[in-house]
């Protein structure tokens, strides 16, 4: 059974209804509103969930399953930034043609039934080079992003030539193109969004809506209207400068709150942030476009992220009054061909406050670089099952705080928790976890709301906890198990592991209540399920593709030379190895791959210990990753189908990198590969 989109009863299905798949001649797509709350569809509210992919950092052959397999974790809005360097390397020469193929993209976007809103710069970040602008703005010094005559010359070419990739896929001619979103992270002047916005509608951009990231504070706003601000938080950042477990305002991001920005996110530029807000952001509804599914190592600070961070923090934003969740990454990449390296590093012109890998992008998303599964994408796709179905009753709730907004780092002496309300009905959110913290079990917790007090006895809220209690919802009084869908007169509800479910219907109080599956329900037309069962709730059975029978094989066929020097770069970050550096590594040869027609959905995994791999075949680097303690990672069926080997490359571990590693990491100096294996994307 297909996920149901958040146009569910509109002429926009998830599938692509008549109109929206372009079959009609006349469309009649939507009406796309917005108030102080949320998004409205055809004069109801819903609750969408935002995932970030970025097109040009897939193979186009892979868009498709892609785009798919996002929409069956949950996702209702595709976000996708357009990197100006990606297309115009070289000035006036556009490339939009394979990986680059934007158009391709939105009509597989459309085929698929799903929303895309276009993130087009000039200036995206996205740890590409220059934050995505070209190397010959700089070398021609033009000021960027301001409003200066050149740069918005030059802006104005490249947002014509992405409208030419647009022709009647806006929103208005039946396309999936709903927003769009003007530079990103910017803190100067509201006049410069504005005249971007200007320049995008005098060329013919005519969008439902237009946001802009709503951090950090503008110097001068946006009149009120013209861009919805949307926010984020992360449970690490490599930005940090610190090398330190758990350096930063990352904490926060785990307590339940009325602030709805961050003061974390590039802190390596902002430095030390004020919980402020631009005035007048605060009558928009409260949406994100950047919580974290996952992160990216830089090469000085390499976190491992777990599925709990990822879910922790969406639910602490739905409990603290966020209408819309939006992922970055939901999907990680690869960066593509180029003439130069594309990954942002210290030594390129601009935004050169870190240095990335030059072809990782995995992020450690939901779905990672090669499209596999984190055990993530499952958690979170119970909570998007939930906003799906009960969205348009909690988007009008009010949050409300009776537990402290400010507790400190790793303090235990609370629990953290929030109501969202409406009348005589809410929900309860619970957060009893924090990234790299031992919080402890919380005894003796009962929940007042709406009148209503629960459970009947006081309960235990065991370590790691995190979920959402539902008081007077679909004839359930209360509930210490957590809604997940509301399909064909069925109520699911997930059992929370090592809470006593207790269950209220009418007089009825059902206690220690046990999972019996989806097909037999506990009471009435109530269901009650494990967390392994919410986590695939409709999500059709898929056959595992056989692993081919042969084997890779891997033999050292070169020493490490003397270790280089670790450079501090001018961002007062590490320095990431040159090509030239590994002219030094240990080198060793991968052979007795699976044939060519046997890699399809099959992995490399590397296991290894060292500073940072390469991994090239027929001489051309193919990948790279900073060690962190996770097996390095290649699809196969990406390689050209006559490669019968690789060549890997090991730079060595030192004593007293200025690195931070986690904890999973092994730091003992030198190299190792323990073995190579295969796996497919779904392990």
């Amino acid at each position: 059974m297909k996920l149901l989109s958040f146009f569910a009863g509109a002429a926009l299905l998830t599938c692509g209804g008549s109109a929206y798949a372009g079959i009609s001649e006349s469309p009649v797509m939507p009406d796309v509103k917005w108030d102080a709350q949320s998004l409205i569809i055809d004069g109801e509210r819903v609750m969408p969930v935002m995932g970030e992919i970025h097109y040009s950092r897939l193979p186009e052959n892979e868009w498709r399953s892609s785009v798919r397999k996002m929409k069956e974790g949950g996702v209702t809005i595709i976000a996708t930034y357009v990197f100006w360097n990606h297309i115009e390397q070289n000035e006036g020469v556009f490339n939009w043609s394979g990986n680059r193929n934007l158009r391709k993209f939105i009509e597989i976007c459309k085929e698929e039934g799903m929303p895309v809103v276009l993130r087009v710069g000039p200036f995206c970040h996205g740890e590409v080079r220059n934050g995505g602008i070209p190397d010959w703005i700089f070398e021609k010094k033009i000021k960027t992003r301001s409003e200066n005559p050149e740069f918005l010359d030059a802006t104005e070419k490249l947002y014509r030539q992405i409208f030419t990739q647009l022709q009647g896929l806006q929103w208005k001619d039946g396309g999936p193109v709903m927003a769009c979103q003007f530079d990103n992270e910017y803190r100067g002047h509201g006049s410069y969004l504005m005249k971007l916005k200007e320049i995008a509608n005098s060329i013919g951009f005519d969008l439902p809506f237009y946001t802009r990231t709503g951090w950090p504070e503008l110097k001068t706003p946006v009149p009120y209207g013209e861009m919805i601000p949307l926010y984020g938080d992360y449970a690490d950042g490599f930005w940090e400068r610190s090398i330190e477990p758990t350096a930063g305002n990352y904490y926060k991001a785990f307590n339940f709150k009325s602030f709805r920005s961050s003061t974390a996110i590039a802190s390596e530029q902002l430095k030390d942030q004020k919980e402020k807000i631009t005035s007048g952001d605060e009558l928009y509804p409260y949406f994100t476009c950047e919580l974290g599914g996952g992160m990216m190592g830089a090469y000085h600070r390499r976190p491992w992220i777990y599925p709990e961070d990822a879910y922790s923090l969406a639910v602490v934003k739905l409990g603290s009054g966020s209408n819309l969740l939006g992922y970055y990454m939901y999907h990680g990449g690869t960066n593509p061909e180029s003439d130069i390296y594309l990954n942002e590093v210290q030594r390129s012109p601009a935004t050169n406050y870190n240095d990335m890998p030059v072809k990782n992008y995995d992020f450690q998303a939901p779905l990672g670089e090669f499209g596999q599964t984190y055990p993530h994408y499952y958690t979170l796709r119970k909570l998007h099952l939930f906003m799906q179905d009960y969205g348009k009753t909690l988007a009008p709730m009010e949050a409300t705080f009776p537990a402290p907004q400010d507790i400190a780092k790793g303090d235990d002496s609370h629990l953290r928790y929030s109501y969202r309300s409406a009348g005589d009905s809410g929900f309860v959110f619970v957060n009893n976890y924090e990234r790299l913290q031992n919080l402890s079990d919380k005894k003796g917790i009962r929940f007042d709301l709406c009148g209503v007090k629960f459970p009947s006895k006081p309960m235990t809220i065991p370590a790691g906890t995190v979920c959402i209690f539902p008081v007077n919802m679909d004839g359930i009084k209360y509930a210490t198990a957590q809604l997940i869908a509301n399909r064909d007169g069925k109520i699911y509800l997930e059992q929370i592991p090592g809470v006593p479910t207790e269950i209220a219907v009418g007089k009825n109080i059902l206690k220690n209540v046990k999972p019996k599956g989806t097909d037999k329900p506990v009471f009435g037309n109530i269901y009650l399920l494990t967390s392994d069962e919410a986590s695939h709730l409709f999500l059709p059975a898929k056959e595992t593709d056989a692993l081919p029978s042969v084997k890779p094989t891997i033999i050292k066929t070169a020493e490490a030379g003397a270790p280089r020097k670790i450079t501090i770069g001018l961002n007062k970050a590490a320095e990431s190895p040159e090509d030239k550096d590994f002219e030094n590594a240990a080198v060793y040869r991968i052979s007795n791959l699976p044939a060519a027609e046997e890699r399809e959905n099959v992995l490399l995994r590397i296991n290894y210990r060292g500073d940072v791999a390469r991994l090239y075949c027929n001489g051309r680097l193919i990948a790279d990753n900073f060690y962190n303690g996770r097996p390095m990672l290649m699809g196969l069926w990406r390689l050209p189908k006559d490669a019968t080997e690789l060549e890997l490359r090991i730079l060595p571990l030192q004593e007293n990198m200025p690195v931070y590693f986690p904890e999973e990491a092994d730091t003992t100096t030198g190299e190792e590969v323990y073995g190579v294996d295969i796996a497919t994307i779904l392990e």
